[in-house]
């Protein structure tokens, strides 16, 4: 299957690029930055420098790629937890307008499934959760798939010496789970510990 990545490099991303690439899926891994251009490639994927609110640019990629599927892993989190809270407009522009520009990318191609993260814990309200509906409704309106995480944990995320209050998901599970859930039909899928 031709995957179209967005967010091969990001936190989740890092434990499903190798299990796709391992599977014989040919992935195009998206990233911000050129400077991780050089890793994806490494790691097998053909790698794709595009920042998801350049429209122009995103469109263009997508469908010069063509792909099957695209899965949306994109966040905007800061390194440390501490700063999550000021943080939080960034990570809603792009699950709100970031998601609507992925989407948008497919529209003049053949049927692309679209599979994409969003959060299984409950939200106060504002402009954070208000982004997350967006998403969920996004995705579900052309027939995705939403896959809700618990608060990931495991190395190299803000919860590596503790557990994360529920629900939780360890992030080499989340990252089987969610190769599983390509084949998924269209709906939301909770992704945590059993």
């Amino acid at each position: 299957m031709r995957i179209f990545f967005a967010g091969a490099s990001g936190l989740i991303g890092r434990h499903v690029l190798p299990l796709l690439i391992d599977a014989g899926h040919t992935v195009g891994a998206m990233t911000r930055t050129a400077d991780k251009a050089g890793h994806l490639e490494a790691s097998g994927a053909l790698p794709i420098v595009c920042d998801v609110f350049d429209r122009p640019s995103l469109d263009h990629h997508v469908r010069a790629f063509a792909p099957d599927l695209l899965l949306h892993e994109l966040t905007d989190l800061p390194d440390n937890l501490k700063d999550l809270p000021a943080d939080s407009a960034l990570n809603a522009r792009i699950r709100d307008e970031g998601t609507r520009n992925l989407i948008a990318a497919t529209t003049e191609l053949a049927k692309v499934k679209i599979v994409a993260q969003s959060v299984a814990w409950s939200m106060a309200p504002g402009k954070e959760s208000a982004a997350v509906g967006v998403l969920e409704k996004s995705v579900l309106a052309v027939g995705g798939v939403v896959l809700r995480y618990g608060l990931i944990y495991g190395p190299g995320t803000y919860f590596e010496r503790q557990l994360p209050p529920t629900p939780r998901v360890h992030v080499d599970t989340a990252a089987v789970r969610t190769v599983e859930a390509l084949d998924a039909p269209s709906g939301v899928l909770t992704i945590v510990d059993e």
